[in-house]
């Protein structure tokens, strides 16, 4: 006698055999699907969305700026770490700031601190190179000018004596650590032989004017003028028992110059 398969058990078990439960369905939902080579699946398509997000902020180059959110951080850092250090130098001296004491403001590691700057003298390379900037726009700024090579020079030097005076702290730690010495930094190098240039070429226009002694070329003329007033500037920066004044030495030392070099 055959076996009657059509009880409501057996019927259950069919359907359970050939039909989807709502359990199973949902697990098919968010299951991945590949459609034209791209990942479908709900749990995918999550993933899909959070990849985007991490590409967006990801580190892009945009007009030469580096506009990742990992390297705004990083440059934010890098500029409290110059800004804490500036501070420091100006309210304790350059030599009696320590890294410790930067690390414990910022609230950072001396890893941390040492994987932006090799040492404490670095902090000041950016300083440095503004330095170097400056005199290049004066120089600029002086060739662009209708005046005689002596008052286009005294002028120059003026500004940047002025300058360096209304911060005299900071610029001794920047004399102290030797940021600007061309011959332990390329870019301070290069920074400061364009601004070489620059005085050269004023100087070579005070040449053809018959205002320069042509005895010597510009390039050596602009080597020597350069020498005098650092030293003026260096002296003064570590010479903190005399309070001489920063722009009468220099207008001194452009004026010897001058007379040294009239035709």
């Amino acid at each position: 006698m055959a076996r009657n398969n059509s009880s409501p058990r057996a019927v259950r078990n069919a359907r359970r055999g050939h039909e989807p439960s709502a359990k199973a369905g949902q697990l098919v939902r968010t299951l991945p699907e590949v459609r034209n080579g791209e990942v479908t699946g709900l749990r995918e398509r999550k993933k899909a969305r959070l990849r985007q997000q991490i590409i967006d902020t990801s580190p892009g180059v945009r007009n030469g700026e580096v506009t990742g959110l990992r390297e705004r951080k990083k440059a934010r850092l890098r500029q409290q770490i110059i800004d804490t250090s500036i501070r420091l130098f100006r309210e304790r001296g350059y030599e009696n700031t320590r890294i410790d004491d930067i690390v414990e403001i910022l609230e950072i590691s001396q890893p941390t601190f040492f994987r932006y700057f090799p040492t404490k003298d670095a902090v000041l390379h950016d300083v440095g190179l503004r330095g170097f900037a400056c005199a290049k726009e004066r120089l600029e700024e002086e060739l662009s000018r209708n005046a005689s090579t002596a008052e286009r020079l005294h002028e120059r030097y003026r500004v940047l004596a002025k300058k360096a005076e209304s911060d005299r702290p900071l610029w001794r730690a920047v004399v102290l650590s030797g940021v600007m010495d061309p011959v332990r930094s390329p870019e301070v190098r290069q920074a400061g032989e364009i601004a070489n240039k620059l005085l050269q070429e004023l100087l070579l226009e005070g040449q053809k004017r018959g205002e320069i002694t042509r005895a010597f070329p510009a390039d050596h003329l602009a080597e020597f003028l350069q020498a005098l007033c650092n030293n003026v500037v260096r002296r003064w920066a570590v010479d903190l028992l005399r309070s001489h004044s920063l722009s009468e030495r220099v207008r001194s030392a452009v004026e010897f110059f001058l007379r040294a070099v009239q035709p």
